[in-house]
């Protein structure tokens, strides 16, 4: 008997069915950070929370002026895990303190990429998060296996093109599925 291998969805969106009974996740679009059998890291792409670039500036250099066009750029509630800390999202191939390669993209979690984004300096395409997504090893695929989420590729234009209120539907739409048209209920055919 052949084994069989794993799928993981690093560089994946994921879709949020209708039927999400975990409040902290209706209507939400996640980009997969990582995903192995240790587990899954992701952010919440479509969730601006209350707080703008300024405000997290504000708080690392007080006296600074702040361009108006950085000092607008949202901040996203990324997830419910250790949600006052900061993770940038962002292409290009610049490399600051805490950089992370993800392949397409890079995950910086250091201020340097902050304090250049106030100097006009730090990457155009960039989602700022405060807090992420984080599954056991096998979690996330229970939750696949269960129907509570759906994958697809992620795609760049969706992340940094499309205003936060688009991205879902858009992901979904790269499926074929329309989530205004799918029922909140779960189930198995």
């Amino acid at each position: 008997m052949s084994q069989i291998t794993p799928s993981y969805l690093k560089h994946h969106f994921l879709i949020a069915m209708p039927h999400m009974a975990d409040p902290r996740f209706v209507n939400s679009l996640i980009y997969l950070c990582d995903h192995d059998e240790q587990g899954a890291m992701g952010l919440v792409v479509n969730q601006p929370g209350d707080l703008n670039l300024a405000d997290i500036l504000d708080q690392l250099q007080p006296t600074s002026e702040i361009p108006g066009s950085v000092a607008s750029v949202p901040v996203y509630n990324g997830g419910p895990v250790q949600t006052e800390r900061g993770f940038v999202l962002h292409r290009g191939p610049e490399q600051w303190e805490a950089s992370m390669d993800l392949g397409l993209l890079q995950l910086t979690t250091s201020r340097d990429i902050l304090l250049d984004m106030a100097h006009g300096i730090g990457p155009r395409d960039v989602l700022i998060m405060l807090g992420y997504t984080g599954w056991d090893a096998g979690q996330l695929d229970q939750e696949l296996a269960d129907n509570v989420w759906l994958s697809c590729p992620a795609d760049n234009h969706i992340l940094f093109e499309l205003p936060s209120d688009q991205r879902l539907a858009a992901a979904a739409r790269t499926l074929g599925v329309d989530l205004n048209l799918m029922t909140n209920q779960a189930g198995h055919a």
